[in-house]
């Protein structure tokens, strides 16, 4: 397992986005080689500005999309796409059952219970999609939500099977004007839902246009709750 970074904590808070990512890279690297990053990507703008950030040291970093199977189609399109362009290493963490599977056993379960739906086609996909890994970048910003107002750039994390891992969330500080600004200033495709008034997209079922444009999640699941699970389920360290 990886260490952590010799800058201490009080100086990583300070580091830019892509000072940490170079600090990060370099450190990890030395200590255990290129196989221990990862970033998990819903190719919202976010995650792809990191990942831009990511390419510039590591081109064939892994990229880790939960395959749901109720994704907007336009979000598949523009997965697809962009693995294309810019020769990713895409992996598609797939649930233990397909959706017809899924649907047959348990009916409609993201409108009787989200939660579970999540747990099982997002949650545990990405418990197993980590193992591997020692550092997992995100594309976590505190503006996103109450529930991350508190995020820090460089967290310990355990999951549930005891695996312990860095959690890396370089754009913790940002707004999302500067997201849209860096996106913009690197010529980097935005999803074409966003200019349908979609700021927070998951799951096709559960997203949908806000009522309140200053609340970016609370398109979310009915507005019933703010996160699905995939933030949540490890433990701080």
């Amino acid at each position: 397992m990886s260490k952590g970074l010799d800058t201490p904590l009080e100086v990583q808070e300070t580091l830019s986005a892509e000072e940490l990512v170079a600090e990060v890279v370099r450190q990890t690297v030395r200590e255990v080689g290129v196989g221990s990053i990862c970033l998990t990507s819903s190719f919202q703008t976010e995650d792809m500005v990191v990942l831009h950030m990511l390419r510039e040291h590591l081109p064939q970093v892994p990229v880790i999309f939960l395959e749901t199977g109720y994704h907007f189609p336009e979000l598949i399109e523009y997965r697809d796409r962009m693995a294309r362009e810019w020769d990713l290493n895409l992996v598609n963490a797939l649930p233990q059952t397909t959706l017809e599977e899924h649907e047959r056993e348990f009916g409609l379960l993201h409108i009787v219970e989200p939660t579970k739906c999540c747990a099982i086609r997002k949650v545990e996909p990405l418990m197993r999609s980590l193992e591997p890994f020692d550092w997992w970048f995100t594309g976590l910003r505190r503006e996103q939500s109450p529930t991350r107002a508190g995020l820090r750039k460089v967290e310990d994390h355990k999951t549930p099977t005891g695996k312990q891992m860095k959690k890396v969330s370089v754009l913790a500080d940002w707004t999302i004007a500067q997201v849209d600004e860096y996106a913009q200033a690197h010529a980097i495709p935005k999803l074409e839902l966003y200019a349908r008034g979609y700021t927070s997209i998951g799951c096709e079922p559960c997203t949908a246009i806000p009522e309140d444009p200053s609340n970016p999640r609370a398109g979310r699941w009915g507005g019933k709750k703010l996160e699905c699970g995939i933030h949540t389920f490890s433990e701080k360290v």
